[in-house]
């Protein structure tokens, strides 16, 4: 199996900067009719729920399904995790600091050091 770059992230950001904004906008909304608010209304439990088992899809979609479902599912582990964080107040330039700070530093080495 050959492993593909993942190439440049300048679109995805474009987008995930939109739907940051999209969250935000609609999380006053009428749990009625925003899927978004439904899931913020439910709290941290309901987002983590959901995350957990759009994860699970991802995962089997990786394993066994067409790129095509797996961009599909990672799409959705996406938006779900934007709208957990969004339910403990967790901003993404928090996020980002983590991953910075993580930089050029070995997974192992990374995962050993959390003791």
């Amino acid at each position: 199996m050959t492993h593909e770059p993942l190439g440049a992230a300048g679109y995805l950001g474009e987008v995930l900067a939109e739907l940051a904004k999209t969250i935000d906008a609609r999380a006053g909304d009428d749990p009625s009719v925003s899927w978004t608010a439904k899931l913020l209304a439910g709290g941290p439990a309901m987002t983590a729920k959901k995350l957990g088992e759009e994860g699970v899809e991802a995962a089997l979609a990786v394993a066994s399904q067409s790129d095509d479902e797996v961009a599909k599912e990672a799409a959705d582990v996406i938006y779900h995790l934007l709208v957990a964080l969004r339910s403990r107040g967790v901003a993404l330039d928090r996020v980002a600091k983590v991953l910075a700070d993580r930089q050029g530093t070995s997974g192992i080495a990374e995962k050993a050091s959390r003791g």
